[in-house]
């Protein structure tokens, strides 16, 4: 894909890129024709039978010029070289923004609908909740690069290939990017267990943000000092909470009925 020299749009193309490793995550990339391979690179210490074979005959087939690199400097272009095995690939996700750049082109209508996660550790729990908010009604998830599971193999398996066209949202520091949401207009509703308010029940006044919190710990209390509402989701028969794929499944789908969004 042509980018041309323009340092503007060269930084926007590359914020919508994620450097996919791993013999199969790769393979399974090359053969999705819905994707786009910006670049595929392989350690010139590989071998071509196996699933490598598979690979270069696949990309051949798809007009795509390997790059081949040195082990070390393959592993920093993975950022894994522990699990890289010897191949990556940077695949361009149109939907991928960072954070500022979609508070600096908010839409006025209809409000819009985020899902912010707060240090979510489990690649499994972040692709479920990838693949729930891709399908729902979330306009965007915001990810922040520290205290989050990494975009590797895990997730993208678990996300069913959703991470590619899901709407991620960049940010370095969760709790920077939801003062920004709110100089935005944005409502920040953190999810508590103990929240007297039923997600269910309530209805923003405008732009919504929703914070999951850790797998354990739940919203940190720096994320929940900015909440300006918590929300519970109502339990019966002694259960406590919910694993928080699920909760992000819930309100992805809240409200969807009632306001059409699914008839779309």
């Amino acid at each position: 894909m042509a980018i041309g020299s323009d340092y503007a749009a060269r930084k926007a193309f590359f914020d919508r890129v994620l450097t996919v490793y791993g013999r199969k995550p790769v393979l399974e990339a090359l053969l999705d024709p819905a994707l786009s391979i910006h670049a595929l690179h392989i350690a010139d210490s590989n071998r071509d039978g196996g699933v490598m074979g598979e690979i270069l005959r696949e990309a051949n087939r798809r007009g795509i010029s390997p790059r081949y690199h040195a082990r070390a400097e393959l592993a920093r272009i993975s950022r894994n070289g522990r699990q890289d095995q010897g191949v990556a690939a940077d695949v361009h996700c149109p939907a991928f923004r960072r954070l500022e750049d979609f508070l600096g082109n908010l839409p006025a209508s209809p409000p819009q609908r985020l899902l912010a996660l707060d240090g979510i550790t489990n690649p499994q729990n972040l692709g479920m909740i990838i693949r729930s908010a891709a399908a729902g009604n979330i306009d965007g998830i915001v990810l922040a690069r520290r205290g989050n599971a990494a975009l590797g193999p895990l997730v993208i398996k678990a996300s069913a290939g959703t991470v590619y066209r899901a709407p991620l949202l960049a940010c370095e520091d969760l709790s920077k990017a939801l003062k920004a949401c709110k100089t935005a207009g944005f409502s920040v509703c953190s999810l508590r267990a103990d929240a007297r308010q039923s997600l269910f029940s309530y209805r923003p006044p405008a732009h919504c943000v929703y914070v999951l919190g850790n797998e354990t710990d739940g919203v940190s209390a720096a994320t929940d000092a900015l909440a300006d509402v918590a929300l519970a989701i109502p339990m019966r028969n002694g259960v406590e909470s919910l694993n928080v794929a699920v909760t992000a499944s819930l309100i992805a789908f809240a409200g969807c009925f009632e306001t059409g969004y699914l008839d779309r």
